[in-house]
C-alpha cells in the first residue's frame, strides 16, 4: 500500500508547481515544501492505518494535528523546525481548502511552538575590512583571489544575499552605479553599487582567463563553471579563522554588516529596509542589531521636542 494515495499525491505537486510559477517560491523553498508536507502526509496514513484521500485530509482533526506534532517533536525536531513544518502544512491547506470546498479551521488554528529568535550577528567595520584584505591569500592563483574580493565586496558594500552575487551574468558587467536585483520571492529591489564594488569586479574581469561576456555567470569556479556559494563560504571560513573571528562570521554576516553599518552612520532604517528588499521592518530591525540605547539615542537628537 503506498504511503500517499494518487489524489493526494497530485494535489501536493500541483501546490508546488503553483508555489513556483505564481508565488514565486525560490527552488529551495519549494524543495523544503514538498518535503516537509511528504513527511505529514505518510504520518496521516501511519496515524489513522489507511491512505488518505483529499477526503480524508478534509476530516483531518485537531487531535490529529496534535498527535503530529507530538511525534515530530518525540523525533528529535526542535521547536524552530517544527514551526517551520506546521507553516508549509498551513499554506497547502489554505490552498487545498477552497479548492475541495471544506474549512481548514483544525489546521490553520493549530499554534506553532513558541522558540527564540536568533539575531544575526553582524561583523565589525574593521573585521569587515580585515576579511577582505586577507580574502585573496586563500588562493594561490591571482585571478580567484580578485574574485573572492569582488563577491565580498557586494556582500559588504551592496547588501546583496550571496544568491543574487553569484546569479549575476557578464551581461551585468561592467556594473552600473545602480543595478536591478531579483531577490527572494522574485521581489525586485534598486541597489545603489559603491565605487569600490565596481573597481573590484572590473579588478576581477580583467585578469579572469574565462571569455565572461554573454549570459553566462559573471563569477567563475577555478575551472570556469559557474561559482557555488560554498567557494565563498569557504575562503571566509579560512579567513575568519586566521583572524580569530567566531563562526558567526559567514557571507550573510557581510549582508547583516552592511545593514548595521549603514544604521550606525546615520541611514534610515526604512532606506535600508528597501536596499535589502524585505518585506517586514521587523526583520531589518533584526538584521541592524537594533537596540534600546540607539533607538533612544535617535529620539533624542530627532524629536523636536527632546
Amino acid at each position: 500500500m503506498s504511503m500517499i494515495s494518487p489524489a493526494a499525491r497530485d494535489a501536493l505537486e500541483q501546490f508546488l508547481a503553483h508555489q513556483q510559477s505564481i508565488k514565486g517560491a525560490a527552488q529551495n523553498t519549494t524543495l523544503a515544501y514538498g518535503l516537509d508536507i511528504t513527511e505529514f502526509l505518510v504520518f496521516l496514513t501511519q496515524h489513522s492505518g489507511q491512505t488518505q484521500g483529499l477526503g480524508a485530509l478534509a476530516r483531518i482533526s485537531t487531535q490529529d494535528m496534535r498527535a503530529w506534532m507530538a511525534r515530530t517533536r518525540s523525533g528529535g525536531v526542535g521547536a524552530r523546525s517544527l514551526a517551520r513544518k506546521l507553516s508549509a502544512v498551513k499554506a497547502f491547506y489554505k490552498w487545498l481548502a477552497p479548492r475541495e470546498g471544506f474549512e481548514p479551521t483544525a489546521v490553520l488554528s493549530t499554534r506553532a511552538p513558541k522558540f527564540t529568535k536568533k539575531l544575526p550577528r553582524p561583523i565589525s567595520e574593521d573585521a569587515a575590512r580585515d576579511l577582505l584584505d586577507i580574502a585573496p591569500l586563500q588562493s594561490n592563483t591571482p585571478w580567484v583571489g580578485l574574485r573572492d574580493i569582488a563577491v565580498l565586496t557586494l556582500l559588504w558594500g551592496c547588501g546583496l544575499r550571496i544568491s543574487e552575487a553569484l546569479s549575476l551574468t557578464g551581461s551585468d558587467a561592467p556594473l552600473p552605479q545602480v543595478m536591478r536585483i531579483t531577490g527572494k520571492g522574485g521581489k525586485e529591489r534598486i541597489v545603489p553599487v559603491i565605487d569600490t564594488g565596481r573597481r573590484a569586479v572590473d579588478d576581477y574581469i580583467a585578469a579572469c582567463p574565462y571569455d565572461l561576456t554573454g549570459d553566462g555567470p559573471l563569477f567563475r569556479a577555478i575551472r570556469g563553471g559557474a561559482l557555488a556559494p560554498r567557494a565563498i563560504q569557504k575562503v571566509m571560513a579560512q579567513g575568519r579563522m586566521q583572524l580569530g573571528l567566531p563562526a558567526s562570521a559567514t557571507p550573510h554576516a557581510m549582508r547583516h554588516s552592511f545593514a548595521t553599518h549603514l544604521l550606525n552612520a546615520g541611514g534610515d532604517l526604512r532606506a535600508i529596509q528597501e536596499l535589502l528588499g524585505h518585506a517586514s521592518l521587523s526583520t531589518t530591525q533584526a538584521y541592524t542589531a537594533v537596540d534600546t540605547i540607539r533607538l533612544m539615542e535617535v529620539y533624542a537628537r530627532a524629536h523636536p521636542k527632546a
